[in-house]
């Protein structure tokens, strides 16, 4: 089994991207893999459930305006330029798990039915989270592939913390890591 060094980055993009940059300044890394919760967006998915990303996506960085949400492209600032430009979302390169989705990074989680939905019909994302865009991000800067699987601990929307499943979902996900790991 491959030598692997787990990082906690603590809750939040600023505080992934912060932790892993650091990380990387003292530490030479192949490949990095995202392990996590999230919220499902879509019906399809079950608490309990692992998913990989196949990409990750700022949902809620750009400027909402009177004509509505405007992503960075739009507003033409790419947050990285090499070797390709990126402005909200970023492919993975790593797939530490069979069941593919489009991941969000919010810095407000859809709490609300609403907000829920305007993320998904915006995103076409599947699964929510706080942290995936920005060690992804801070990975393509570096120019280290990056994988993320999440186990899904509650749906998003009207906030039922009664149903939530953190631990079951946490359990799962890195039960799949670890399996993929072995396989190295």
């Amino acid at each position: 089994m491959p030598h692997a060094q787990v990082l906690i980055t603590g809750v939040g993009a600023v505080n992934a991207a912060y932790a892993l940059t650091r990380f990387l300044d003292r530490q030479e890394v192949r490949r990095i893999v995202i392990c996590g919760i999230g919220g499902a967006y879509q019906a399809a998915l079950s608490l309990g459930d692992v998913v990989c990303a196949e990409s990750e996506c700022y949902g809620d960085l750009g400027v909402q305006s009177p004509e509505g949400f405007l992503d960075m492209e739009s507003l033409g600032f790419p947050l990285v330029t090499a070797p390709s430009e990126r402005f909200n979302t970023f492919p993975l390169q790593i797939f530490p798990y069979a069941r593919r989705e489009k991941f969000v990074t919010v810095n407000t989680c859809a709490g609300t039915d609403s907000l829920s939905s305007v993320l998904q019909q915006r995103t076409g994302g599947a699964v929510e989270n706080m942290e995936g865009a920005a060690i992804v991000h801070v990975a393509a800067l570096a120019g280290v592939p990056v994988g993320e699987i999440r186990g899904i601990s509650n749906r998003t929307g009207n906030r039922d913390r009664a149903s939530w499943r953190v631990e079951q979902a946490s359990t799962a996900a890195q039960a799949a890591l670890i399996s993929w790991i072995k396989t190295l």
